[in-house]
């Protein structure tokens, strides 16, 4: 081994060390890689070519322009975007449905929904969305979680087996065009047949398995009140009584007037929260807006005020609306803001400081102290602690965070219907990516498209899109890439390859696949995806290369075993995330992980010899 090859490892092992005892994060430790291997090249060792050319110290940077980069944050833009669609709360919903009170039922229903979601969305996302619907089941079912929440994080890590749009599975392509020489990347569908029957496996094992090995827990007191919906806000300040449906008729004297004429919180002390029209919803009206026959207005007062309004002005058909059907539950968002301690607003009223038209919301209840006002909401004198329960458009929440006078606390969406259109725009760029891509298309390219145009279609904003992307595994697969040039340049890859390649000569091609999933797997109880991948790949494609095995195959298996995180919490964030709301020990993980990580080994070696026809 040169000196080189010893720097370049101590310098890639030192900060992986910090990592794996939770000293550095992986983004920081991935540009230390970067820039000492950099620094190496440029002081005359052979770490990205030839010694003694400082010129191509550049390479380190090189990572940051692979097309994997570009997918994940496509893809990050893409989940994102159905997540807000609401597809995937509408989705839990139907579990409630189908999975009634058995046990097995909802663990298969929650793990096959949570494979399902996984193979368009990023695992963690998938499995963050489905826990407010196991919560919500086990409160109505008296379920304890701890029994369904390891299925819904291993169901995710399941699914992300079997699709391409994983973190791991991006970079196997890619690793391949990296190869020395370049192999051709793996299609969209590659990962379907081996993937698919280790999450069937495994799918199969926790329904029928999983209630004898899976523990009750107590959960953690944060999530025993877990944020309220807008229905339970509406609840909370009394509106269920007090809201109402009022329809324009063709023949009303209404019909061409401005709101402002006829003054329904002036004059009634009616708030306005949505008017419905031919288009759709409109919330919080502006008092130019004109009335037209078949409006329908969503209002809340008390019921003599209502009354006075439709006796006062024929040509308005009022009827309650029915407590099941929330404002929230219409799709309407509801939130509360306080009033902060020295805020401006303070002795003022929300007409005195024209709060619509500032922020563009609807104000239709205050409670102050243990009372709650639906009523002249707009004349009351602001103090300092008021809860107002505000109607409008979250998308504009942005404006108050800049904003001394209020703060805003954002309510769980989980009785929200799905909006049609986002998700039709949503599914339909995901689902067209995979499309273009199976028809030759570059894979970065086809949904680097779809992101621009869910941005252009306005179902994600640009200031979503740019939360969305999780920058820290950008930085860590744009750093680490550094690494894996820096392997095959230095020739480590070739014999590390050499290494692996004496399990091909004992086993054949199926034991260096087998080999080399196992490897991926054990790291992966210590390190994310992305940097398994990148130090177990490389070395494994050149050891496939260099025994004429198909490379596609052994870094297909490698990227699977990235994924085969059953065993600790640690091992990925999907099974961090359960963990409080699961009220689950470490020991949890191991109990039924193990049983899941053989299962998945055994699927990947039937997978091999099934679909890859290695022995």
């Amino acid at each position: 081994m040169t000196t080189s090859q010893i720097l370049i490892l101590i310098v890639v092992a030192v900060p992986l060390i910090g990592v794996i005892i939770g000293r550095l994060r992986m983004d920081t430790a991935a540009l230390t890689i970067t820039g000492l291997l950099a620094i190496l090249q440029f002081v005359g060792f052979s770490v990205f070519g030839p010694a003694g050319q400082p010129e191509l110290a550049v390479q380190s940077l090189a990572g940051f322009s692979q097309d994997a980069v570009i997918i994940l944050i496509s893809v990050f833009i893409l989940t994102t975007a159905l997540e807000k669609s609401g597809f995937a709360r509408w989705i839990s919903k139907q579990i409630l449905k189908v999975g009634g009170n058995s046990l097995r039922r909802l663990t298969f229903l929650f793990a096959s929904t949570a494979a399902f979601l996984s193979l368009f969305m990023n695992d963690v996302a998938a499995g963050a969305l489905l826990i407010p619907s196991v919560l919500d089941v086990c409160r109505r079912t008296g379920i304890n979680p701890g029994k369904l929440l390891i299925p819904v994080s291993y169901g995710s890590l399941l699914g992300g087996m079997a699709t391409y749009f994983a973190t791991a599975n991006i970079l196997a392509s890619s690793l391949l065009q990296s190869a020395s020489p370049p192999q051709e990347p793996l299609s969209v569908l590659a990962f379907v047949p081996t993937g698919g029957l280790i999450a069937v496996i495994g799918i199969l094992f926790l329904t029928f398995f999983g209630p004898r090995f899976l523990p009750e827990r107590k959960q953690a007191s944060a999530y025993q009140d877990s944020r309220p919906t807008g229905s339970e806000l509406e609840q909370a300040y009394g509106l269920s009584e007090r809201t109402w449906k009022v329809t324009v008729k063709k023949d009303s004297i209404l019909c061409g007037k401005k709101l402002s004429e006829i003054g329904l919180g002036q004059n009634y002390g009616i708030t306005l929260a949505a008017l419905q029209n031919g288009n759709g919803m409109l919330l919080s009206p502006g008092p130019e807006y004109t009335i037209k026959a078949g409006n329908q207005w969503l209002i809340i007062g008390r019921e003599e005020r209502v009354r006075e309004l439709e006796a006062n002005e024929p040509g308005l058909s009022v009827e309650a609306v029915d407590e099941q059907t929330s404002l929230s539950k219409r799709g309407l968002d509801i939130f509360e803001m306080l009033v902060l301690p020295r805020s401006s607003v303070i002795g003022k009223t929300l007409k005195e400081v024209d709060f619509r038209n500032h922020y563009g919301w609807s104000v239709i209840a205050l409670q102050r102290g243990n009372s709650s006002y639906r009523t002249d909401v707009g004349n009351f004198r602001l103090a300092s602690g008021d809860s107002l329960l505000v109607v409008g458009e979250l998308a504009r929440k942005e404006i108050v965070s800049t904003d001394q006078d209020f703060i805003l606390l954002e309510p769980s969406a989980s009785d929200h219907p799905p909006k049609l259109r986002e998700t039709v725009i949503a599914l339909g760029l995901l689902l067209g990516a995979v499309v273009v891509a199976l028809l030759g298309v570059p894979v970065y390219i086809a949904v680097l498209i779809a992101a621009l145009l869910a941005i252009a279609t306005r179902i994600i904003s640009m200031q979503e899109a740019y939360k969305a992307i999780e920058w820290q595994v950008i930085i860590a697969v744009g750093g680490m890439y550094s690494f894996t040039i820096a392997l095959v340049e230095s020739g480590l890859a070739d014999s590390a390859g050499a290494v692996m390649a004496r399990l091909a000569d004992h086993f054949g091609p199926l034991g260096l696949a087998g080999g080399s999933f196992l490897i991926a797997s054990a790291l992966s109880q210590i390190m994310g995806g992305q940097f398994e991948m990148l130090m177990t790949g490389p070395v494994a494609i050149s050891a496939a290369i260099q025994y004429g095995i198909n490379p596609q195959a052994i870094a297909l298996a490698v990227a699977i075993g990235c994924s085969n995180s059953f065993l600790t919490p640690m091992a990925h964030p999907v099974n961090l995330i359960m963990m409080s709301p699961g009220g689950y020990k470490f020991s949890d993980f191991l109990k039924i992980g193990w049983k899941m990580a053989l299962l998945a080994f055994l699927g990947l070696l039937a997978g091999m010899v099934l679909f890859w026809g290695l022995y």
